[in-house]
């Protein structure tokens, strides 16, 4: 549990949001019970706030070819314009949880402050899955979409990336793995990501931050990483720890956004702090008094429209320059 009073520190508005989780789904964030019941949990919860937010000129449910079988997406389309940029979005869930519904809202309005295309990707969850698995799927998500690109009505040469939490991890890693293992793949344009796990074991945050309210105790976070794993070898690879990739080769332009009492605050300064001396076009934006998650809260939380918005806003600049 956190060392410091992170209830002390939260705005009022947050504390509002966990007044209201806990009348949704008290035990959200629970790690002790099976995967079926966390996925229930948290799907329960979340319901609510996806309801509302942007409306798209269409909405398509497809799947698409994976190394491993079908992947289901999401196509949302903010307007009935073909030849348009598209985001690929990967949703968080500590890689357990979560799928194209919990993510819904956050996704539409991406789509509608960017004017891209967003293709939520429902990639296999673990334990039944465990990594490199959504690593993987991702990246042929991306690649599928730069090859159909014609037959989707979007323009398969400016594709990104986005996601939250486990989602950015998985965002950057598969970015990092078409760079270094597929051969003829797409170049990735920019980044969007949201309060990411890039890598790092231990940290100040680490030890100040987390708690039952945001689901990131130590014990969650040790039982999330032995879900997603096999072994510990795979804590060293770059499309996992990807704070120990080559990230001064080619990374796009990344937002990197992050809660001030979230302890995987020091992934995103970590990330940043490469990203600045390497010379790659980033922003990083810290937001005070909001947990880890707060991204989905934008019914209720200021932060979390301004987060959207600025994700956007970055997007708009970097991929104006790619015109």
């Amino acid at each position: 549990m956190a060392t410091v009073d992170v209830l002390a520190r939260i705005t009022p508005a947050m504390r509002a949001v966990l007044t209201k989780q806990n009348e949704l789904a008290g035990d959200v964030f629970a790690t002790d019970v099976s995967p079926a019941q966390m996925r229930a949990s948290y799907a329960q919860e979340r319901t609510f706030w996806n309801e509302g937010g942007p409306v798209m000129a269409a909405t398509l449910d497809a799947v698409v070819p994976g190394p491993a079988g079908d992947v289901a997406i999401r196509v949302h389309r903010p307007t009935d314009a073909t030849g348009l940029p598209c985001i690929v979005y990967v949703h968080g869930g500590g890689f357990v949880v979560g799928d194209l519904d919990t993510h819904d809202r956050i996704q539409r309005t991406l789509a509608a402050q960017t004017g891209a295309v967003v293709v939520g990707v429902d990639y296999s969850l673990s334990p039944e899955a465990r990594f490199p698995v959504a690593v993987h799927e991702c990246a042929a998500v991306a690649v599928h979409l730069h090859e159909n690109a014609h037959d989707l009505g979007i323009d398969g040469e400016h594709l990104s990336f986005a996601g939250d939490s486990g989602g950015a991890n998985l965002a950057l890693a598969a970015t990092l793995y078409l760079r270094d293992e597929v051969a003829g793949a797409p170049d990735i344009k920019t980044l969007l990501l949201y309060y990411g796990m890039f890598g790092l074991r231990d940290s100040a945050a680490r030890r100040l931050y987390g708690g039952t309210w945001d689901g990131l105790t130590p014990q969650d976070l040790a039982n999330y990483m032995t879900w997603y794993t096999t072994s510990a070898l795979d804590l060293d690879s770059p499309y996992l720890d990807c704070l120990s990739a080559d990230l001064t080769h080619a990374l796009p332009p990344s937002y990197i956004a992050a809660s001030a009492l979230d302890p995987l605050l020091d992934d995103s300064l970590a990330l940043a702090a490469i990203a600045d001396d390497a010379g790659v076009p980033h922003r990083l934006r810290v937001f005070d008094g909001v947990l880890h998650g707060f991204l989905h809260h934008s019914r209720m939380l200021p932060e979390a429209v301004d987060a959207l918005e600025d994700g956007a806003a970055f997007y708009r600049e970097h991929h104006s320059t790619t015109q």
